[in-house]
């Protein structure tokens, strides 16, 4: 053993030595030992100079564009350049092409399977009233950048792009719901949501919709009735399209929907202009092998002073202001004439017999009466609809005076949201919390009430009693939301700003200024600090009431 040991101390002498070793590589086998290694390193290098290099041509391109175009002539061409490599290809270049030619090419969507070209057809009519534009808050020609311009698309848009248009009645398939779904007051989503905290929202610097894919395909041939460039899936949350089944019974559904989409307004060479009504809803009564639609109703609610957001860029860049406005629109809908009928029948002989067309006098139908053997009211399958969209809704909110009268029959405080527009933020965020739904039930009444409606409500010499408390909730509403806390008399207790909450949730509870408290045990500080705020508004109450 020691010989052994003493004979490999010695070959690794030799090694160290530089004495040549029989287990050495051959020369081969180095070469391409240093040449794998080589190689290795290179690949990785090359790599990061060809990125370095592709980085420094990019930019090179923006600063030649810059120059060329200016930065409002780069905004439209960067519309455009939907791949963001400064090249226009044919297919970037279409929406050009059609604006200047007035040809439409046509178009990509998917192949819709569902049609039968021997079944039923139903005829769809589209209504429309335009925006009121005296309703529009702040937009005048002139005033906080707007120019005729910005507002050009909206102010052509006065009729539906296709007042009637006839559709398979297996098309309305899409409403129809999945196999584990068929309870009434069951809902689903036709068209899911994509959008969630780490998507973040869509661009704005867009003009042509992107190519709808699956159900969408149908709603949004639906939606292009009214206006050609639907955005079946809206940049903000909610977004998608649910149904709940209302009624049902062994042959047919009556579905309602609910469908968040927006429009996009403007063309090149004018900046984008949004036009997102706040939803659109109806419903549809349809067999369900889908070869009979008995009635299909799609509209926008119309039944609040504003119904519809607004949002435009005035400026070069997709980081410009965005002006944002509110408005009304009287109607926006489509409707069934009648219910779906065939386009050929048979003869007691067997001879077919065509039932629609030009110079044919149509055949009538008799149809039958659908008595349901299980249905809820459309009231209540909206909630259900309201609640997919929205979790913080599993809180009732009510108009502003059956607030005040179901506080003082329940003795609760009126908890109450009072907003300018959309409130987008409150309602996707804290207000969604459970431990804030807990103590909302528990204690409060809950309103959400927009600022024109409460103006209203203030001038109305029929109702002095109601008046007073929009006015006093008026007189502590701060742009945009203002979360108020109310006794049953309209007595304020509590408020707070929606961009003060905010400016505190975002401070660290050892930073000076920090007015609530974070020790309530919740991780995230706008639950724990919105807690805080409906318990403070509590105490306040007693102190009132002791008085």
């Amino acid at each position: 053993m020691a010989g052994d040991v003493d004979q490999g101390e010695a070959r690794e002498g030799e090694t160290r030595a530089g004495a040549p070793r029989r287990d050495r590589p051959p020369p081969a086998r180095n070469q391409r030992f240093w040449t794998a290694l080589a190689a290795v390193c290179v690949v990785p290098a090359l790599a990061f100079g060809v990125k370095y290099y592709q980085d420094g041509q990019l930019l090179r391109r923006h600063e030649q564009s810059i120059k060329t175009l200016g930065p409002e002539g780069l905004f439209l061409f960067s519309s455009l350049d939907t791949d963001h490599d400064f090249y226009l290809s044919p297919e970037e270049f279409r929406p050009i092409a059609e604006k200047l030619t007035g040809i439409t090419s046509p178009g990509e969507f998917e192949e819709d399977e569902t049609q039968d070209p021997n079944g039923e057809r139903l005829i769809l009519e589209a209504r429309m009233q335009p925006l009121q534009m005296d309703t529009m808050t702040k937009s005048k020609d002139g005033f906080l950048g707007v120019t005729h311009s910005s507002l050009s698309g909206l102010r052509s848009w006065k009729a539906p792009a296709v007042p009637s248009s006839t559709f398979s009645a297996s098309q309305f398939r899409v409403f129809l719901p999945p196999k584990n779904k068929h309870e009434v007051g069951d809902t689903w989503w036709v068209i899911p949501s994509e959008l969630n905290i780490f998507t973040g929202y869509l661009p704005n610097n867009r003009y042509n919709p992107p190519t709808p894919k699956g159900k969408e395909v149908f709603i949004h041939s639906l939606l292009s009735m009214f206006h050609p460039r639907p955005f079946v899936k809206s940049r903000f949350a909610p977004q998608g399209a649910v149904a709940c089944i209302r009624a049902s019974n062994d042959f047919y559904y009556d579905i309602v929907f609910r469908v968040h989409a927006e429009f996009q307004l403007n063309e090149v060479p004018d900046f984008p202009f949004w036009f997102t009504p706040g939803q659109f809803t109806g419903n549809i009564v349809i067999s369900k092998d889908a070869s009979h639609v008995r009635h299909f109703h799609l509209y926008v609610p119309n039944d609040r002073s504003l119904n519809v957001d607004m949002e435009w860029l005035y400026g070069g860049s997709e980081s410009s202001n965005m002006e944002v406005d509110i408005g009304f629109l009287p109607q926006l809908e489509l409707h069934s004439t009648s219910p779906s009928t065939p386009l050929f029948i048979q003869d007691e002989e067997g001879n077919i017999i065509q039932s629609q067309g030009e110079g044919i006098e149509p055949i009538q139908f008799v149809f039958e009466d659908i008595h349901w053997t299980s249905e809820i009211n459309k009231r209540e399958a909206q909630h259900h609809l309201e609640v997919t969209f929205y979790p913080f809704k599993k809180v009732p909110y009510l108009p502003f005076s059956e607030a005040f009268e179901r506080a003082q029959a329940e003795d609760k405080l009126v908890h109450s949201i009072v907003l300018w527009g959309s409130g987008r933020t409150l309602r996707e965020t804290v207000l969604e919390s459970s431990p804030i739904l807990a103590l909302l039930n528990q204690s409060f009444i809950s309103s959400w009430s927009l600022v024109k409606e409460l103006e209203t409500m203030q001038a109305d010499e029929q109702n002095l009693v109601l008046g007073q408390k929009a006015q006093l909730h008026l007189e502590k509403y701060n742009f945009p939301v203002e979360m108020i806390v109310a006794l049953p008399n309209g007595t304020i207790v509590h408020h707070i700003n929606a961009n003060y909450f905010l400016d505190q949730t975002a401070m660290k509870p050892e930073e000076e200024g920090a007015t609530f408290s974070f020790s309530g045990g919740f991780e995230d500080p706008s639950t724990s600090t919105y807690i805080a705020f409906l318990k403070e508004a509590l105490q306040k109450a007693k102190e009132f009431m002791q008085q």
